[in-house]
């Protein structure tokens, strides 16, 4: 028993030969088809818009049956509370490193603050450099 119609077969087989040519586009960006599987998956579409004999499209991992999403809703709400608390970890760490965060940046900023004052003490004016220069060097000995 088949279970593709004379159609499909049609549809996958024209939608295969346009992709060879590099004329096959796909519907939604319009984009150039060059995956066989693609090709395939298009020709198969095809064929269902025009009611050719051809099995409903496998369900993909993404979408999942309603039975699944009830136990799927069960298990999370047992889990709950350890997430609750894993967020409360997370938000406590998150504080606790914004605090020593702030601490060390208004270090540095007096610890700025204070340096240029070191460096403006001990830089010479220009009138104390042109007399440098000016000077002979002191011999020692």
């Amino acid at each position: 028993m088949a279970t593709y119609g004379d159609k499909a077969q049609e549809k996958v087989k024209t939608a295969m030969h346009e992709r060879k040519k590099g004329t096959l586009k796909s519907g939604g960006s319009g984009k150039k088809v060059t995956n066989p599987k693609q090709a395939i998956a298009i020709g198969l579409s095809e064929a269902r818009k025009e009611g050719g004999k051809v099995p409903p499209p496998k369900k993909s991992a993404a979408k999942k049956s309603p039975a699944k999403k009830a136990t799927a809703k069960k298990t999370a709400a047992k889990k709950a509370p350890a997430k609750k608390t894993a967020a409360k970890k997370a938000s406590a760490k998150k504080a606790a490193s914004k605090k020593t965060a702030s601490k060390t940046t208004a270090a540095r900023r007096t610890a700025a603050k204070k340096t240029p004052a070191k460096k403006s003490a001990t830089r010479k004016t220009p009138t104390k450099r042109t007399a440098a220069r000016k000077a002979p060097a002191k011999k020692s000995g």
